[in-house]
């Protein structure tokens, strides 16, 4: 039986002045998999994944999530709704304890249930390795714990479309070992987008691959599709395996 998109993208598309950043870009998110979105530098995730979850308004196109048009609700709205983002620059507090990040996240979902919002806040730091540094600072972890954090701060949130943009970036290869392992423990939990440039954790991990140039679907398809596409070979993966 096929999977339920969860989130579906038609036509979206993007013009500043006259440049095309996308073009008619027909996307979609099967409910409980992982999809990861990969491209050559400038050739518009960035822009794309804007226009998912609100921050970017389209030129022309929709984006339906369980069903619903949502085109025109905010990035806020969108969040209420079930979708979490965690952007390519770290955006934790770091003057609070990892503890606090955590909570402030899960406390969107459990406010007035104390005991609910402990236990949510704990049972997350423990499933992403960070239960031993609840009490410290979270600007004096390393780049690549502050990374996880953010991770956690998104799981707190119960998210039904988690969308991770770059998570891997500045992370060591141990810490990119564990971040594989946390993702593919997540599937069937929640629905997943990755906008990744690490090919490794892109076959690792997705199930389905989209794959952009210059703004539009260059082609889509199981990470094997992907792999023995030609055109995708010239357009990206012949020039480097970490583009």
């Amino acid at each position: 039986m096929a999977a339920v998109n969860v989130l579906e993208a038609k036509g979206l598309t993007k013009i500043y002045g006259g440049l095309e950043a996308n073009v008619d870009i027909d996307f979609q998110l099967p409910e409980g998999e992982i999809t990861a979105l990969i491209g050559p530098n400038g050739a518009g995730k960035s822009t794309l994944v804007g226009m998912v979850v609100g921050r970017i308004l389209p030129t022309r196109g929709s984006v339906s999530f369980e069903g619903a048009d949502i085109s025109h609700l905010p990035a806020h709205q969108r969040m209420q709704l079930g979708m979490a983002y965690t952007f390519q620059i770290t955006s934790i507090f770091p003057g609070l304890s990892v503890y606090d990040n955590v909570a402030l996240a899960a406390g969107q979902k459990l406010a007035g249930d104390k005991g609910a919002h402990d236990q949510k806040t704990r049972q997350v730091l423990d499933r992403i390795g960070l239960a031993d540094r609840h009490d410290q600072t979270a600007g004096d972890l390393s780049y690549g714990h502050q990374r996880v954090l953010e991770i956690a701060m998104g799981l707190a949130q119960d998210p039904k479309v988690f969308i991770l943009d770059e998570p891997t970036q500045g992370l060591s290869e141990t810490e990119v070992d564990a971040f594989i392992a946390l993702i593919k423990s997540l599937a069937g939990e929640t629905t997943i987008l990755l906008i990744e440039h690490n090919m490794r954790v892109v076959t690792e991990t997705a199930d389905h691959i989209t794959v952009l140039d210059q703004g539009r679907v260059l082609a889509s398809g199981t990470p094997e599709e992907i792999r023995s596409n030609a055109a995708v070979q010239a357009a990206y993966l012949g020039t480097t395996t970490d583009a």
